[in-house]
């Protein structure tokens, strides 16, 4: 269930006046709005706003969008000039000046109003001195505010507390505070349509001549409250389910990190005495190694035919090569970098190329498993998944298996599992690293070839039927 788009059709059938029943008893939206017009008529003659200049931009239908549709009997279009003066904020500059910044005044940006879904906002992130105040605008607590530029405008706000504000926000003043959280909702409702203004510009922008001009069906007052409790309600379920959408994220990725863990030491699928005992393929790398089948003093019971080893002796880590910022080319080899590689897979959007000629041991291949050795991604993994070769950059390891005692899909499997480990054994203060000596001595509980190919068959049927429940969570 995508629940943003069941939002969106809430807001939508709120506004259009289908998501309460119409009372004949209200008092028409027509006589609302002739108070609010003689409200504003007064203070416009008490010097407190300036009246709007009419312009082709201000006309009752924008250029933008077609809105027009059937309303209820008792509703009425009006536009936000006629229910409110619309100012823009401003900042003081330069930017971070301690002349103006870092005082007790609240300074809010945009950042402060898209950071959360939240209908009010509680805190501002930014301060400014007095001299900042003749470079801004200071409204008072209950003020509605709407982002008005960049990629994130049109989102709206209230503003718990006196504030100024920057010039990528509007300010809605002297609204009738009874029709406020209406108009919040009705914006709401039009944020994603606010963004598809074309005005020929890179940065798309809601100037106050666009916001004053926005045609807004005005429901009647009592029905302005029964819609916004009807949203409340119908929010409050759908947080509901984006709840239990989360919860079941966690209960699944627990679940997979569970069948890991049961592969890795042989409970998820039987054993066979028919397969070739895992201490066969050790002989294969180094067939003069004496195996020691000495299993007893583990911990745990470990499965027959399986044998315990260090990972170094069934797989080489192969560190990158010190490639130099002076390499780096706009085209040649994507380099794989420690910043690549992120939640089991490797990723190459932003990657650098360069064009040099390396050993065969610093080249990245299709299915190929990188471990990041240093900086904050130590010990993520992913597996190299591309028909065209890359190269590795140093501290990202390449592990290799040696001979064919291991399947890729179990070595990937199995190290998966390891990665918390991994980060513990992690060395160092802020950025901590692991060298490849100390993941080559990690022990390696290994199964017999056949039943590794059970193993990842399993693993593979259960992570499918998981992975179904998550793209009906998405849909």
């Amino acid at each position: 269930m995508d629940t943003k788009k069941l939002r969106q059709k809430i807001l939508d059938l709120a506004i259009r006046g289908k998501l309460v029943p119409q009372d004949p008893n209200d008092e028409p939206a027509s006589v609302l709005l002739e108070r609010i017009k003689a409200e504003k008529e007064r203070l416009i003659k008490e010097g407190k706003i300036k009246r709007s200049k009419k312009t082709a931009k201000t006309s009752d239908t924008p250029h933008y969008e077609n809105v027009s549709f059937e309303m209820p009997n008792n509703w009425v279009w009006t536009t936000v000039d006629e229910l409110c003066d619309v100012v823009r904020g401003g900042s003081p500059r330069p930017a971070g000046d301690e002349k103006y910044y870092n005082g007790a005044i609240p300074f809010l940006k945009v950042a402060d109003l898209t950071k959360d879904d939240e209908i009010y906002v509680y805190k501002a992130e930014y301060t400014i001195k007095e001299a900042g105040l003749k470079k801004t605008r200071l409204v008072n607590e209950g003020t509605l505010l709407l982002t008005n530029s960049g990629a994130t405008l049109g989102v709206p706000k209230i503003t718990t507390f006196s504030t100024t504000f920057n010039d990528g926000i509007a300010a809605f003043l002297y609204i009738n505070k009874e029709i406020q959280l209406y108009l919040y909702w009705f914006l709401k409702s039009k944020t994603d349509s606010f963004r598809k203004i074309d005005q020929g510009a890179a940065q798309p922008n809601l100037n106050t001549d666009l916001i004053k001009s926005i045609p807004i069906p005005l429901p009647p007052l009592t029905e302005q409250k029964r819609i916004i409790k009807e949203i409340k309600r119908w929010f409050s379920l759908i947080n509901q389910i984006d709840q239990n959408k989360s919860d079941l994220q966690t209960i699944i990725k627990q679940a997979k990190s569970k069948i890991l863990d049961l592969a890795i030491h042989g409970k998820l699928v039987p054993q066979d005495p028919n397969d070739e005992p895992a201490s066969e393929l050790l002989k294969r790398i180094n067939p003069s190694t004496k195996i020691t089948c000495d299993n007893a003093h583990y911990t745990f019971k470990v499965p027959t035919g399986w044998i315990m080893c260090k990972l170094g002796e069934i797989c080489a880590l192969e560190n990158g090569y010190a490639f130099s910022s002076d390499d780096y080319k706009q085209q040649g080899i994507p380099l794989v970098r420690i910043s690549n590689i992120s939640d089991n897979t490797i990723n190459l959007n932003g990657c650098v190329f360069v064009k040099k000629e390396v050993d065969d041991r610093f080249i990245v291949k299709n299915g190929d498993l990188l471990i990041a050795l240093s900086g904050a991604t130590t010990g993520k993994m992913g597996v190299y998944e591309n028909e065209n070769i890359a190269y590795l950059n140093q501290r990202v390891g390449n592990l290799k298996i040696k001979k064919n005692v291991l399947l890729p899909e179990y070595r990937n499997y199995y190290m998966f599992s390891q990665i918390e480990k991994i980060l513990k054994l992690a060395y160092g203060g802020a950025q901590p690293n692991i060298s490849s000596k100390i993941i080559c001595e990690l022990q390696f509980l290994l199964p017999p070839l056949m039943e590794q190919k059970r193993i990842v068959q399993k693993i593979e049927e259960l992570y499918s039927y998981f992975d179904n429940i998550q793209k009906a969570l998405e849909a």
